[in-house]
């Protein structure tokens, strides 16, 4: 469903250009090379201004990042560039058509001593945000299944059935009785979700990057139950929170980026209580889906006893 919107809008969007050029040729004298310029560059140019109003929003609501995670102004430069590319990617190319790029996930029995993994997407996502990430987490043995998070804008209680029922899917396929949920942005709090209905008892360690496990201050801005339920100190948040809530599985692990520009103020609103709550610099929201630094870090809390 996330995809079909992604298409239809994207459809739109390009429709809008493809109309405004035509007046702007045939009423106001401009050359076809001219409203294309202009198409591309509203194309390219609101995409850029929205990069850059939720870095400019995590600055001014972010924490102090400790000196050792501090990043130069060039590589804040390159932060950005990486934001702005990946936007692009995931929003325009990879996602609308994430059954082309993604396929079906690769289920087979379980390389002995590995639990399988089960990726859940973040908000406004598919599994297309898995593009880059899925084929290097096979590549070090492990089996990787995805899932699609549906309706778009729905309450995030309402995920922890269809997750429930990946679950299942991929215990099935992989001969395994336990897997490891991992989960970017609102997957997390989705897996936690799931935990609190289901329990523990099928799943081995939840690791999340970037999850705003506390809100965020960005949350106000997006749209549907979900983001209310993502907004600082919402009911929803703090009964996942209370004490007991959510049985969460020994060995979990939050990784999230000091420099989040989506989930801020970033360490207040990513650490996980009774996880291990990992900080790492240099790397934006979206970028997470592409950072070898991440891959990394999630590999370490793979592979630790």
């Amino acid at each position: 469903m996330a995809a079909r919107q992604m298409r239809w809008l994207l459809l739109g969007e390009l429709l809008f250009y493809a109309l405004g050029g035509g007046l702007l040729v045939s009423g106001a004298g401009w050359t076809p090379p001219q409203a294309t310029s202009l198409a591309l560059a509203m194309f390219f140019g609101l995409r850029l201004l929205f990069v850059a109003v939720t870095f400019s929003l995590a600055r001014t609501g972010g924490d102090i990042v400790a000196d050792e995670l501090r990043i130069s102004p060039a590589r804040a430069l390159g932060m950005v560039l990486e934001e702005y590319a990946g936007l692009i990617l995931l929003f325009a190319l990879i996602q609308p058509l994430e059954r082309f790029w993604l396929g079906p996930d690769r289920l087979a029995q379980a390389p002995a001593g590995r639990l399988p993994l089960l990726l859940i997407h973040g908000y406004q996502c598919n599994r297309g945000v898995w593009f880059w990430l899925r084929p290097r987490l096979e590549a070090a043995g492990w089996t990787v299944a995805t899932h699609n998070l549906e309706p778009v804008w729905a309450d995030i209680d309402a995920y922890a059935e269809g997750i429930a029922r990946r679950v299942d899917q991929v215990l099935a396929a992989s001969g395994a009785s336990r897997l490891i949920l991992v989960g970017h942005s609102m997957g997390g709090l989705a897996a936690r979700a799931y935990l609190r209905r289901y329990g523990k008892d099928r799943v081995a360690r939840l690791i999340t990057l970037g999850s705003p496990h506390q809100g965020s201050g960005i949350a106000r801005l997006g749209l549907g139950r979900n983001a209310r339920q993502m907004e600082l100190g919402s009911p929803w948040l703090t009964a996942l929170g209370a004490p007991g809530a959510v049985p969460l599985p020994q060995g979990s692990v939050s990784i999230y980026s000091c420099h989040d520009n989506y989930v801020f103020p970033q360490q207040a609103c990513s650490t996980l209580a009774g996880a291990g709550n990992v900080a790492i610099g240099g790397v934006s929201h979206i970028a997470m889906a592409f950072s070898p630094l991440v891959l990394g870090k999630l590999l370490e809390a793979l592979e630790a006893p």
